[in-house]
């Protein structure tokens, strides 16, 4: 997909993430971790879990990671009458690379694999304003629309709310 965002350099074309991106994934991670914005995971839940990842890195050979954002996906749930759903998770953008188009990008990317998948639905929770989900369509849903075992990881001390959108 070519970049829809001039301010956004064609070399931070997201990729696959690789077990190999998982310190980096961790690292990017780690403020917004402290910050609340996102949930603590261990390096081996990044490793173990790399295959969801969607990653922009700065061109050349000092290049790091400067965003990702995960989707897993969940199989049917025929008891609820759902099909496979997708959930988007550990969505962050290097602070020197955010306003930038840089998450749209990666939003995208993470849409573009949804829908190749493909997943009826798609959902993601978050502790900020959600604006760039809501510019791609999302809306606010209850969780127990979502994948019950997502759902029940949601920790409601963190105030987060659930976005959903068809894909």
């Amino acid at each position: 997909m070519a970049p829809a965002h001039p301010a956004v350099p064609t070399s931070l074309c997201p990729r696959s993430a690789c077990r190999a991106d998982a310190a980096a994934l961790e690292a990017l991670s780690r403020p917004f971790v402290r910050s609340g914005a996102l949930r603590p995971r261990p390096g081996a839940v990044y490793a173990a879990h790399a295959a969801d990842f969607l990653v922009a890195e700065s061109p050349g050979p000092d290049g790091g990671i400067d965003g990702c954002l995960a989707l897993a996906v969940h199989p049917p749930d025929p008891a609820r009458g759902r099909g496979p759903a997708g959930v988007l998770y550990n969505f962050c953008v290097a602070p020197h690379r955010q306003g930038r188009g840089l998450g749209a990008l990666l939003l995208e990317a993470a849409l573009d694999r949804a829908a190749e998948a493909p997943l009826g639905t798609l959902f993601t929770a978050t502790t900020g304003s959600g604006a760039l989900f809501l510019r791609y369509g999302f809306t606010p849903v209850s969780p127990g629309s979502a994948p019950a075992a997502w759902a029940r990881a949601i920790d409601p001390r963190r105030g987060a709310r659930v976005l959903g959108r068809t894909v």
